[in-house]
Parts: C-alpha cells; sequence; structure tokens
C-alpha cells in the first residue's frame, strides 16, 4: 500500500496556484492508487473466500480519507490564491475585464468573433512594430 506521511490541516500549503494544481494531481494520482489497491484486495478476498487484513483495510481507508482532506484543503487555497490574484489587477486590466463582459453579453457570436479577428490582427500588427 502506498504509504502515507500525515500532513497536518496547519501545514504549508502551496503560494502559487501553479503549485496547488500540481500537487493536486499528485494527490488524485495518490488517491487513484489507494482505491486501486482497496479494490484489487477485496476482489483478491472475493476470490480466496478470505477475509480482508482490517488493520491494513483500516490504514488503507485512513490514508484515502488524509488525502482527500488535503486535497480539499488545496482546493480551497487555490480558490483564494486565484481570487487574490483577481483582486490584484489594475484598475486598467479590471476595467477591460469588465468592457470585454459588457461587449460579450451585448453582441452576437458572428459580430464578437469579427472583433475578436480584427483585435487579433491589431495585436500582431503592434507586436512587429515593437518587436
Amino acid at each position: 500500500m502506498t504509504e502515507l506521511h500525515p500532513q497536518s490541516a496547519t501545514a504549508a500549503l502551496p503560494d502559487t496556484p501553479e503549485g496547488c494544481r500540481a500537487r493536486l494531481a499528485t494527490l488524485h494520482s495518490e488517491i487513484a492508487a489507494i482505491r486501486v489497491q482497496i479494490a484489487t484486495a477485496d476482489l483478491r478476498r472475493q476470490a480466496h473466500k478470505q477475509a480482508l487484513d482490517p488493520e491494513w483495510f483500516h490504514r488503507a481507508k485512513t490514508a484515502l480519507r488524509m488525502k482527500r482532506e488535503e486535497s480539499a484543503h488545496l482546493s480551497a487555497r487555490l480558490i483564494e490564491l486565484t481570487q487574490a490574484g483577481a483582486s490584484r489587477k489594475s484598475p486598467r486590466d479590471r476595467f477591460k475585464d469588465a468592457l470585454i463582459e459588457a461587449m460579450r453579453a451585448e453582441w452576437d457570436d458572428a459580430r464578437w468573433n469579427a472583433l475578436l479577428a480584427r483585435a487579433r490582427l491589431l495585436h500582431d500588427h503592434q507586436e512587429v512594430s515593437h518587436g
């Protein structure tokens, strides 16, 4: 079984969204591995008509629970970091976001796609001019 090195709920969480996403990906893999081990042990138990080792099963379920708790903490931290990042935007960037949101709500798909194409051309031209 995957060994668990418990992390307390107050343990240091990543400071960046990328760090949270990386740890969440690792946790999801570890959770899947534990679930596969539990399922495999259960199939083996059924095939051999034996009892499952209760100590092993308890350790596996505890490890699974702790990994899920850590995943929940990381998910909350990721939300916190992404919302904090959004609030750190400059007033100009927040205005641009609001303007885009308002324009998108008012325009149909064809008109919106035409505007996006025009903006991309303008942006590409500016990059070449400054590049």
